[in-house]
């Protein structure tokens, strides 16, 4: 969808309260800001108000409610956006007041997702999220679902005959996720069938510089661009470490802070790369003012996925955009002795970061042997394509092939040829 010829003139809102300080509330709305102009509005106002807690009714005072009135009227606003999640009643009062569209952050984000979706799955994902968010917020100012309008926060269901559109949205919410359904079967198998190779996957806030890494390590022609959400889609490309191994390398959606259960739960098919990897690659911008809490999100996030204790290399990106001396580098070096510190785009410290991802990994895998009877020879495929091959020599009795792979297809292969494998240092006794 195009944006409509005619932006959108937004006000941004944001809440100073308890939990939050001046400087965090001024960073969460440059960041929200950075959004709405993402999503191609013209942003012409920012107003913030400080309490304790926020209004039930309207999430702020009354007071604030009338004098953003006049500010709306004042400068035509034609959209406000508010930095915090906002419930169903408190939406609905405030376009009751205002007779503006009023969206939260994640209806903002919501809104991107879908103008960068570009796959069948990714369409699928941020459709069923975006239908999840709206069906307790739909009121008179969202447009009808049969006229698939423009602007911010429209882009699907929409207005009139209320009772009409939930049900078909329900509807409508039931197939995608029986789509859903299919799309997730016919990636796993697709998993499945990919050969077992070593699996690393990519995560990060976005706008970290993931892409611009994952073409410097697999020379790979992907989406590199400076805004957030670029990459929505999971890439994955073959890459090798530096012992000769092939191995696999995923590059996921960036996270965000207060990103959308919705989009959370949509996309965690998406996500399913980095939950299934052996190694996570957390790439932090260590440029940006902000980067410890990014970096707290995407922790947080990976916890909400059940991944945040998988072995992790911690990458910090962008430190050609630091002085060398720079005394935030020397305290993260104190801090993070096991980090790597990188420049993607130029180049700096890559053959390092493959040698640490390769020492992780290596740690979190194992070497076995097995002595394979001659007539048996055609089970060597399927090794060859669990993991790295160290070692074949003949034997009396059959073919010795020392191998290394993940600890879980270890499990496996000891499994399925128990009577042929030993752990590789018997054969040395």
């Amino acid at each position: 969808m195009k944006h409509p010829s005619v932006p959108e003139r937004a006000l941004l809102v944001g809440l100073l309260h308890q939990h939050t300080t001046r400087e965090e509330l001024e960073d969460h709305l440059q960041e929200l800001e950075t959004l709405v102009r993402s999503a191609g509005a013209e942003v012409l106002a920012i107003s913030w108000q400080q309490r304790p807690t926020p209004d039930v009714a309207t999430f702020i005072g009354r007071g604030k409610v009338e004098e953003l009135r006049a500010l709306i009227e004042q400068k035509g606003i034609t959209l406000v956006v508010f930095d915090e999640g906002l419930t169903p009643a408190q939406v609905r009062n405030l376009e009751r007041a205002w007779n503006v569209k009023v969206l939260d952050r994640a209806g903002i984000i919501l809104h991107i997702f879908a103008e960068r979706a570009r796959t069948q799955e990714a369409k699928v994902q941020v459709e069923l999220a975006q239908l999840q968010y709206m069906l307790p917020r739909l009121s008179r100012l969202w447009t009808h679902l049969s006229k698939q309008v423009g602007g911010i926060g429209t882009r699907g269901p929409g207005e009139t005959q209320l009772e009409t559109d939930r049900r078909l949205i329900r509807r409508r919410i039931q197939h995608l996720q029986r789509k859903l359904e299919e799309i997730v079967a016919q990636r796993a198998q697709r998993r499945r069938r990919r050969e077992e190779l070593p699996r690393f996957a990519l995560v990060g806030y976005t706008n970290a510089g993931k892409s611009t890494l994952m073409r410097a390590l697999t020379a790979a022609s992907v989406l590199v661009e400076d805004r957030l959400f670029a990459t929505l889609d999971t890439t994955v490309r073959r890459f090798r470490l530096p012992g000769g191994q092939p191995a696999l390398l995923s590059d996921t959606v960036g996270f965000l802070r207060k990103l959308p259960p919705q989009l959370i739960a949509s996309f965690h098919s998406t996500l399913a790369e980095a939950i299934e990897a052996d190694v996570l690659v957390h790439v932090v911008d260590v440029s940006h003012p902000s980067f410890r809490q990014h970096m707290q999100v995407v922790t947080e996030t990976l916890r909400t996925l059940n991944i945040a204790t998988k072995p992790t290399v911690l990458v910090f990106n962008k430190i050609d955009r630091l002085p060398a001396d720079s005394p935030v580098l020397r305290e993260l070096r104190s801090e993070y002795p096991e980090a790597v510190f990188i420049s993607a785009e130029r180049g700096i410290n890559i053959r390092k970061l493959l040698a640490t991802l390769q020492r992780v990994y290596e740690g979190q895998s194992e070497e076995l042997a097995f002595v394979l009877p001659y007539t048996e020879l055609r089970l060597l495929r399927h090794l060859r394509t669990s993991g790295q091959i160290l070692q074949q020599e003949a034997l009396p009795d059959g073919l010795l092939v020392r191998l290394r792979c993940p600890l879980a297809i270890g499990q496996r292969l000891r499994g399925q040829y128990a009577s042929y494998v030993y752990p590789a240092g018997m054969l040395n006794a």
